[in-house]
């Protein structure tokens, strides 16, 4: 049975111990009161299998809401707290269907019982406060090159077969999600973690199971773990050439050097880093001290690189959007010593981005440790994010020189897709209105037609212009124009959309040479969320929601349906919500808030032609 996990531990100042009795069974548990009703519901959850919205709990003759202030209901020690209500799913549960649809069309000689893509994704069972690890792996799910480069790519060297222990697990793990729809139990991969970090063994401090951990060091340490052992061997396709008689070249990649420890595959050949490659960014860094005499022109024109795994969004008072969080985190104030002034002084630290990697990690900074709790504690800040964000001016001069024409060309093609688009729905809604009034013409009978002729569509101004012209025509005026036809109309607007497409593969082509694996436009989608709920990093509940279309079967390539819906993974219950659910996780409150946001990058839209790898445009 799933456990919504709530970590019942706190300090001896907010806590109280109670016994829960439901269906003749007692629990101890400790109560936050410092926490809402929510949060204790889902305590009780967790230890009764009750859903929260089928819970009926009344202490002193009130009912605990969702809303409740536990602190005003007055707790005792030992006091004995009712619970009604039947275990169960809740009702927006998605269950995989029991005899699953099978289509021809989607049936190989290797999986003659693919299931439909329309189904619900697999959810992952809660083994006891575990929820921040379930909503990390299903976020880590929407990047499918490393789901691909996991279960179909990666070696395992038998000589140093430890350290991939934690990269095979997970192999695992999303090896048995794809091919079931089914909840999973990441037993062995949680032992797993356990053993490579023991942070994330920790027991609660009522001594009754494990402790609440924070999803956001969860993920840091994983995807550390993953740059370091999960290594593929290096086989780039070459690009198509720039003209119809250029030279075919071979587009380089970011992993000029192996990484440290790591030199060829099990099965020899240089070997890089997945995690590296595509969600690995770096800055260029200037330390200029703030006092004008402890500054020299060689601190001035020195800048360092460095390697990063997701941005910052720092959170204060003044920061209302991500856009300003953002910036806020690359810009810091270091004490260190001065060789100018031979004494210690402040440097001010800028970060700007020489190189974006192709899926950008959004740490929101909202814990901080509180020193009269002695915990985490949470700012309940609302912050707001897009769901496309533009990066280009948190980058370098030289680099945003180079993302600018390419993104731009990206918006001309939008516009050649939305016009045909916007023809073919007129298209549609003219034909669909004729086919009406025909109808009702035949209905009617031949005598009723000229009656008929008020059901027919008013002519837009542009049938009017066109008849007046064909009149005109007939009267000897302009008898020399020929009118377009729709076909005609719509092969000149494919026309100019694939000379866009053409133009911007042009455009971006000495990008991807240089490096195919980054992003070339600055801009990046919302792929996937991982939100919390409480009021402390080691307490609460993690859930992710993760856009439909992102998860990529990695033995077909096939996506599921994209429909601008989103999946919410709250541990094993799987539920489809709309994008305005999306816009409703920028915080203010303890309730669902987003923690890690996971942008992609934006599909570069290349004629297929140009496309050389599965994942190229996704």
């Amino acid at each position: 049975m799933a456990s919504m996990d709530v970590d019942a531990a706190g300090d001896a100042k907010t806590t109280v111990p109670v016994v829960i009795r439901h269906q003749g069974k007692k629990y101890d548990v400790d109560v936050d009161i410092s926490e809402p009703g929510a949060i204790f519901k889902y305590q009780v959850y967790s230890l009764t299998g009750v859903q929260p919205e089928n819970q009926k709990i009344l202490i002193k003759g009130k009912q605990v809401k969702d809303e409740t202030d536990m602190a005003s209901l007055g707790l005792k020690p030992a006091q004995a707290i009712m619970v009604l209500g039947q275990p169960g799913a809740a009702p927006v549960r998605f269950e995989a269907p029991k005899e699953k649809t099978r289509f021809v069309e989607d049936m190989d000689g290797m999986d003659p019982s693919r299931q439909d893509l329309l189904a619900a994704p697999s959810g992952l069972i809660n083994l006891g406060n575990t929820c921040y690890l379930n909503a990390s792996l299903q976020t880590m799910r929407a990047i499918p090159e490393l789901q691909d480069s996991l279960i179909n790519r990666f070696q395992v060297d038998p000589n140093n077969s430890n350290t991939t222990q934690l990269a095979r697990q997970l192999r695992d793990v999303f090896s048995s999600m794809a091919s079931s729809h089914a909840p999973y139990i990441p037993t062995r991969f949680l032992n797993t973690l356990r053993t490579f970090n023991p942070r994330f063994a920790e027991r609660s401090r009522t001594g009754q199971g494990f402790a609440q951990q924070d999803a956001e060091e969860a993920w840091t340490f994983i995807m550390d773990n993953l740059r370091r052992t999960h290594l593929v061997k290096d086989a780039p396709k070459a690009l198509p050439p720039a003209l119809e008689e250029g030279p075919v070249s071979t587009a380089t990649t970011v992993e000029e050097v192996p990484e440290e420890g790591a030199g060829a595959s099990a099965s020899g050949g240089s070997s890089v880093s997945v995690v590296k490659r595509y969600l690995a960014g770096e800055f260029q860094k200037t330390l200029v001290c703030d006092e004008p005499e402890g500054r020299t022109d060689a601190d001035s024109a020195t800048t360092t690189t460095e390697t990063f795994l997701s941005l910052p969004c720092h959170i204060s008072i003044s920061i209302n959007h991500l856009r300003d969080g953002l910036l806020a985190g690359l810009t810091e104030k270091i004490e260190k010593h001065s060789e100018a002034l031979g004494r210690d002084a402040t440097f001010t630290s800028t970060l700007k981005i020489s190189r974006l990697p192709k899926y950008l990690t959004v740490h929101f900074v909202r814990f901080y440790w509180k020193r009269d709790i002695q915990k985490k504690a949470k700012i309940m800040r609302k912050v707001t994010f897009p769901h496309e964000l533009d990066i280009s001016e948190m980058c370098t001069d030289e680099l945003r020189a180079k993302l600018v024409p390419v993104r731009e060309k990206v918006r001309d093609v939008r516009k050649e897709v939305e016009e045909i688009e916007r023809t073919n729905k007129k298209r549609k809604r003219r034909l669909s209105e004729e086919k009406k009034a025909e109808a009702a013409i035949a209905r009617l009978g031949a005598g009723a037609a000229s009656s008929s002729t008020d059901a027919r569509p008013a002519a837009s101004d542009d049938e009017k212009e066109k008849k007046e012209k064909k009149e005109g025509a007939a009267d000897g005026e302009d008898a020399d124009v020929e009118y377009k036809t729709d076909a005609q109309i719509e092969a000149e607007k494919r026309a100019a959309l694939h000379k866009a497409q053409e133009e911007l593969y042009q455009l971006v082509r000495p990008r991807l040479a240089e490096d195919r694996y980054a992003n070339h436009t600055g801009l990046y989608e919302l792929r996937a969320v991982v939100t919390h709920q409480g009021a402390g990093a080691d307490s609460g509940h993690y859930t992710a929601f993760v856009k439909k279309g992102s998860i990529i079967d990695p033995k077909t390539g096939r996506k599921s349906e994209d429909d601008g819906s989103w999946w919410w993974f709250n541990d094993d219950n799987v539920s489809e919500v709309g994008s305005d659910r999306i816009d409703a996780l920028a915080g203010g409150g303890e309730s669902h808030s987003a923690l890690i946001l996971l942008y992609g990058s934006v599909p570069l839209p290349l004629p297929e032609s140009r496309v050389t790898e599965p994942f190229f445009t996704s």
